[in-house]
């Protein structure tokens, strides 16, 4: 292969005007409807790990004074955060519903034009 024209050809297409299809329209209208929804999921995942992960060192005596006090605490620290893990599905499943159904009109409006050409 001539790697010179394929990097020319790269470059080619790198300058090139964009002209933006339907389809790309499309696929930035789903993304916009599934993106909250999928961030909320991260973010929420991250920090109750942390709170599970903080109450577990509390109650094996890692972090704190190594009291019955601090285990207790840890414990319940721990069961928070694993709360807040167990919700998190079906809080990310509403939030994705209803972002769909936010973009539903102009995604069907815009795949019935891509589909109709």
């Amino acid at each position: 292969m001539n790697t010179d024209k394929i990097y020319a050809e790269h470059l080619a297409n790198e300058y090139a005007p964009k002209d933006d299809s339907k389809v790309i329209a499309l696929r930035k209208l789903d993304a916009r409807a599934k993106l909250p929804a999928t961030v909320f999921t991260y973010s929420v995942g991250m920090i109750s790990a942390l709170i599970t992960g903080a109450g577990m060192c509390l109650s094996m005596n890692v972090i704190g004074n190594g009291s019955s006090v601090s285990f207790v605490l840890g414990v319940i620290i721990g069961l928070v955060g694993l709360a807040c893990m167990g919700i998190n599905y079906p809080v990310y499943k509403k939030m994705l519903a209803r972002g769909k159904q936010k973009y539903a009109f102009e995604i069907m409006e815009l795949a019935k034009e891509i589909s109709g050409e």
